[in-house]
């Protein structure tokens, strides 16, 4: 069994706790938070006896093998880096740093230590979003892609009243594209690597993050475009357009649901059948590179672009983090 730690208490480290233990190859075995109270209640509730406030207790603690993070964006690469340099590998929620050096650095620590560095890009896991790779040459030439994620935070009407809530703190490297945008973004990374050209756009909260936005990347002969916002809901489906036909999804994050429209011919629905959990099929993916101990895998060829692109798209709309001044190197 692999012996699983976890930083954070919320609700993803449950669903990627809940996951592990559905893939019956992990074990949890420590729990971290920085009030332990809470880490004494998520212990509890999974029947763990050992929980910790202090990071240097969990890093030098033998009895685990990997450690979640599931922490706010800016604490990802102090925590990860830490964990690496004591011999535990690592799983990092999305965006796994807060820019490009970060993650450049982070990969090369794990390298260096000899350990494995994961970003939890669960939707390119997804049996569903393998299922679209394959049908993407049945559309013939691809044209336009809509990818669309637009969600209204349940932390806005704070951070209206006044308040100023992590997800619109620039201190904890937040705002859409962090944390809704990367979504779309990995998604169309995943399918077609690195464009040619970057646009984007956004209009700015007061706090310094991005409320809601805009992105156009080029391939010479198609465009992605990607919505995301914090602070509206959208209701349609994302689109990839192309001469003979269109795949139609629905909650893209998630891949719920698939429809091929022929250009010529009755739509169909071609949505595989998904584990409930859909942080299943990253832990195994994470399982499989442990055991074989692949620590240079693909992933980090999608997490390296991802922060690249992320790291573009700030720069033009001119959303910038503490952690861009202070690298930690």
């Amino acid at each position: 069994m692999i012996r699983l730690a976890t930083i954070g208490t919320n609700w993803i480290t449950e669903k990627f706790i809940d996951a592990a233990l559905q893939t019956q190859q992990y074990q949890l075995t420590a729990i971290y938070s920085r009030d332990i109270h809470k880490a004494d209640a998520l212990a509890k509730k999974y029947q763990v006896k050992t929980v910790f406030d202090q990071l240097t207790q969990l890093a030098q603690y033998s009895n685990v093998d990997v450690v979640y993070i599931a922490s706010p964006n800016s604490l990802h690469f102090e925590q990860a880096k830490l964990m690496l340099e004591n011999n535990k590998d690592v799983i990092c929620e999305k965006p796994l740093t807060s820019n490009l050096s970060q993650t450049e650095l982070l990969i090369e620590i794990a390298q260096q230590n000899q350990q494995l560095i994961f970003e939890a890009l669960k939707t390119i896991y997804l049996p569903n979003y393998q299922l679209i790779a394959h049908y993407l040459p049945k559309l013939g030439r691809i044209r336009k892609a809509l990818l669309n994620y637009c969600q209204y935070s349940s932390r806005y009407d704070s951070y209206l009243n006044g308040n100023n809530p992590n997800t619109f703190n620039p201190n904890f490297s937040n705002g859409s594209i962090m944390d809704i945008g990367v979504y779309p973004l990995n998604f169309g990374l995943g399918l077609w690597g690195s464009p040619n050209r970057i646009c984007a756009s956004a209009v700015k909260l007061e706090s310094g993050v991005d409320a809601h936005g805009s992105v156009l990347l080029n391939y010479d002969d198609f465009d992605v475009i990607i919505w995301h916002s914090k602070v509206s809901n959208s209701y349609l489906p994302s689109e990839i357009q192309g001469e003979k036909g269109s795949l139609i999804i629905k909650n893209l994050s998630c891949c719920e649901n698939i429809i091929y429209q022929p250009r010529i011919g009755e739509k169909k629905e071609i949505t595989l059948k998904q584990h409930s959990n859909d942080m299943y099929y990253e832990a195994e993916e994470f399982a499989k590179l442990y055991r074989q101990r692949k620590l240079d895998h693909n992933g980090l060829v999608y997490s390296l672009l991802s922060s690249k692109i992320l790291t573009e798209i700030r720069k033009q709309t001119g959303v910038v983090f503490p952690a861009d001044q202070d690298l930690l190197i």
